[in-house]
Order: structure tokens, then sequence, then C-alpha cells
């Protein structure tokens, strides 16, 4: 009796197989083919027979528990557990929280999707392993949007996640749960991802530090993929200080994701903080204000903090980047076309690209397909989109963004070759009210997708991009945005360490 587990297919099922490639065969051409075929799958066999080649699980741990609704009234918590790194380090007595969106050995993940729950990775994310070497504690899985696409944080299948400063408004998304646990003190720090904004967006509607670093700066191995040309995690926390430390922990290469270039180590990045902001020039970027969906109090607001900068000693001056709006129209088709033929078609991981595939969860995300009609609205959207363009376009308009993206970048670089940061809002708006659980659709798309305006730019060029808090509009938290030079994070920490400490952000008020 055979064991092996990859069958060959009988003529019917290559006939089957034929046909949704638009071949046809006569009986004896494919059952001459299905013979040449046969040998190969021994060496599928023997490829299925290999023990796989993953990284090893150091520090004990429990799978936790899902968090009662009266210790997580925010619906920010999708896992409360508690795994202990080493007994010193960088991170000693810090609590740090993880996206769901990043695997942790015997802990569930979800990923913000009805169609991944029960799902336990058998592995940690490099991230997660850098922590628990620095001596953190890794306290929990945070919730996140449905497959992460959503800017608001209505979407997940646990349920909506409440923005910290007022219940009944969006915390932002995707990274959500991260935002608001931050922001409440129920973690020193926490892990976001960052595809379109989803560091940047909750950390500007939370009123928190969140970093989106340089493309390949921190290692993204073990953190479900949505698209490899923007994919980015990063740092979440209510400091500078510990936004700086925590990345000092999680940069540099780990062998195992090829999107780090050499240029892709770590830094002292602390060692900026108490620079000052005397010497620095920033640019304010015109284009950055003044969206369809901007609110003038928000654009007033980050205009009177750029005008503090110059009061802590900065030369502050305005700057036309006219292609800076059209960036954002060219990060769509990356985004849709590109997110449907890797992050679903493919199973999250997509071909060509040399990582660690992370396997199971391939195997346990591939059954969305029987399960569709589950998947969030906002990530119906797109998927509807990609799908049209990619079978009805050939991909064209993917292929061509992605060239475009080089004249984008060569836009932003020419200004950071005059100035030292750009700046300008992280959002175009505070936060908004969450949508009812039978809103219409346009609504729920609407609240999904309207402040990516200033965000998504920086996913596909890869410039380093923090959002501050600024100010504060009818009580909830304005977020500006600096954004500096391929691997210089420690320009931007040493401009928002001088704010944080020269400013007392709440009492700018619009």
């Amino acid at each position: 009796m055979s064991l092996d587990t990859v069958k060959a297919p009988s003529l019917e099922q290559l006939n089957e197989v034929a046909a949704e490639l638009g071949l046809s065969f006569g009986v004896e051409d494919l059952a001459a083919h299905r013979e040449a075929l046969l040998p190969f799958f021994e060496s599928y066999n023997l490829v299925d027979r290999l023990p796989d080649e993953l990284p090893s699980v150091a520090y004990p741990r429990r799978p936790g528990r899902r968090p009662l609704p009266e210790e997580n009234r925010h619906g920010a918590w999708y896992v409360k557990t508690e795994v202990a790194g080493a007994a010193s380090g960088k991170l000693a007595g810090k609590r740090v929280a993880l996206k769901d969106n990043i695997c942790l050995a015997g802990v569930p993940m979800m990923n913000g999707a009805s169609t991944m729950e029960g799902y336990v990775p058998e592995i940690d994310a490099t991230v997660a392993t850098r922590i628990l070497d620095a001596g953190g504690t890794i306290t929990g899985k945070t919730v996140c949007e449905y497959f992460c696409f959503s800017g608001g944080s209505h979407t997940s299948a646990s349920g909506p996640v409440h923005n910290p400063h007022r219940m009944g408004y969006s915390a932002g998304g995707s990274s959500s749960g991260s935002g608001v646990v931050v922001a409440l003190g129920e973690a020193d720090m926490a892990l976001g991802g960052d595809q379109g904004g989803s560091i940047r967006i909750p950390a500007s509607f939370c009123g928190i530090y969140g970093l989106k670093p340089s493309w390949g700066l921190v290692p993204y191995t073990g953190i479900m993929p949505i698209e490899l040309t923007l994919d980015h995690t990063g740092p979440m926390t209510a400091t500078v200080e510990d936004n700086a430390l925590l990345l000092e922990v999680l940069a540099g290469p780990d062998g195992l994701d090829p999107r780090q270039a050499a240029g892709a180590v770590a830094k002292p990045y602390r060692e900026a903080l108490g620079q000052g902001a005397a010497g620095l020039k920033i640019a304010v970027v015109e284009e950055g204000f003044g969206h369809p969906q901007s609110t003038p109090q928000v654009d007033a607001i980050v205009r009177d903090a750029a005008e503090r900068f110059r009061g802590l000693g900065a030369a502050v001056d305005t700057l036309s980047i006219p292609l800076h709006r059209q960036t954002a129209a060219v990060w769509l088709p990356i985004a849709a076309e590109g997110a449907t033929m890797q992050m679903m078609l493919g199973n999250g991981f997509g071909f060509n690209w040399q990582g660690l595939y992370v396997t199971s969860m391939l195997d346990w995300h591939s059954a969305w397909r029987t399960r569709a009609d589950e998947l969030s609205d906002t990530l119906k959207n797109v998927l509807l989109l990609g799908h049209y363009m990619v079978t009805r376009y050939r991909g064209h308009y993917y292929a061509k963004a992605q060239n475009l993206v080089r004249r984008m970048r060569r836009a932003y670089d020419e200004a950071l070759s005059r100035y030292d940061l750009l700046l300008m809002p992280t959002l175009p708006m505070v936060a908004t009210p969450l949508p009812e659980a039978n809103a219409p659709i346009p609504q729920i798309l609407q609240r999904g997708f309207e402040m990516l305006g200033n965000t998504a730019q920086f996913d596909c060029t890869h410039h380093p991009a923090m959002s501050l808090p600024c100010g504060l509009v009818d009580g909830l938290p304005v977020g500006l945005m600096l954004v500096g030079k391929m691997y210089g994070e420690e320009t931007i920490y040493r401009a928002a360490a001088a704010f944080e400490r020269g400013v007392d952000w709440k009492s700018l008020r619009g």
C-alpha cells in the first residue's frame, strides 16, 4: 500500500487541469503526458517526507486565553498570555503586545479573520524572538482588522475595536488593538504592521507614537504577508524613547527575509533623542493638506505644530511635491492586485521568493475559498477590484504602478536631499464614529479607506515615516507625520523627541 501523500492525477483529473489552462488533448496525447509526469511525483513525495526547515522555538509558553468582556472593554485583545523572555536585556521589565498577524508558537493566531480562527503557528516570528531574547515579556496578541484590510477598526471578525479616548469611535486600523493597548497603558509597547498606513493610522487616532520603518529594516519573517513590496512591521509606543528602544531590538537582518538590503542594520537610535531640533531643516509638504476629506481643524493644528518646531530651533519651510497626491493613486494597483495575487490567490505567500514560508499558515489560509462570503466588505471590495484588473487587464497596471514608484521615490529623495525631514498631517481627520453593525456597505467602505491620503505613499516608496501626537480636536488626538531618508530613522527620532519634550501636545486644540 502506497503511503505517498502526493497522488498522480487520473486521466480525468489531468483533463480538467488542461481545460483550466485552455489546453485540449486527444486521449492518446493526454495519456502520454500523464505517463511522462509519473516520475515527477516521486520528487514531490521526497519533498513531502523531508523535514521542513523552520526556526527553532525557545522560551516556555502557554496558549493563553480569550479575555473576558469586562477585561477587554475596548475589544483590543484577541488572546492574553505571558511569554517571558531572557532574564536580562534591553527590554527587561517591558510588556510587549503583538499584532495578531505575527506568529507566536503555540498561541492562536486569527489575523482578524473568521477563516483563520483555530490556527496555531509552530514558529515564532523573528520579531517575537528578538523581543524575548532582549528580556521582554509578550503579554498577548492584539486584534487587527480582517486580514488587515481596513484603516478603520470595524472589520475584525472578533468585533469592533473602540478608540481609547471615546467609546464608539474608531481606533484606526489595521493595527487597531495595538494602538489601543498602548494608549490605555495595558502594554508598554506593541508591534503593528503597515502596508497602507496601518501603524500610523491607529497611532494617530489613539494619540501614541507609531513608526513605519524603512522597508526591510525590520525582518517580516513569520508575519502573515499582504504584498511583498508593501509589507512593513514596526513599533507602537507611548513615548519616543520606548519606540527607539524597541526598534533597536527589532532592526537588522535575520538571514531569512530577502527584503533586507545592505542598509538594513540596527543603529543606537536612542543616542539621537537628546540632540534637539536645532539645526534640523524641515519641509512642510503643501500637498499633505487640503485633501477632500481634510478637516480644517486638523490642518490648522498640524501647521501650528510645525511652527513649534521653529520655536525649538529647526528651520521650517513650506514645499510643494506635486507627485504626492499621485503617489496615493499609484499605491492602489499595487495593493489591490498585489494582495489579490499574493495574500489571497497565492495563499498568503505566493511564489518567486526565497524567504521563510510558513507552510502551515499557507495550508490553513487556503480554505478561505470555501468560506469567501465571510470575508469583510473591505476585503471583498479590494478582491473584486484586484481580480478584475488582473484577469481583464493582465496585471498591466500593477506592473506600470511599480515602474512609476521609482519616479515617486525620486521626488521625495530630491526633497530630502535639501531637507532633513518632511512634515504633514498623518491623517486628514481625527477618529470617526464606528459604523453600526448593520451599516450600509458604502459607509463600511468609506470608514475603511477614507484616511489613506498621506500614508500609503511611503509604503510604496519605502521611506521611514512616524506619526506623533500633536494636538486635540474635540478631545480626539491629531497625528503629525515626519518622513525621513531611507534608513534615516534616527533623524525622525531626534525631531520627535524634541517635540515630545518641548511641546505639551494636549494643549494644542482645534
